[in-house]
């Protein structure tokens, strides 16, 4: 994989779904962590990296792709 050049918009993610995240220290990388959006962080409506999400388990991360159930 490698980061997705057109990441969602804030308003396409909500609380409780399942994406597809990279943590800062994994910039650069293909490390990639799925996960359940707890908290959306970013208050602006997109970012060129993606939107910042703290996920469930309480990582912290920038949403590359929405995980369809």
């Amino acid at each position: 994989m490698q980061d997705n050049p057109n990441p969602p918009l804030r308003s396409e993610i909500k609380i409780g779904n399942p994406v597809w995240v990279i943590e800062k220290i994994n910039y650069g990388t293909n490390v990639y962590k799925q996960g359940f959006v707890q908290e959306i962080l970013t208050s602006r409506p997109q970012h060129p990296r993606g939107i910042k999400v703290r996920l469930a388990d309480g990582s912290v991360g920038r949403v590359q792709w929405l995980m369809h159930e």
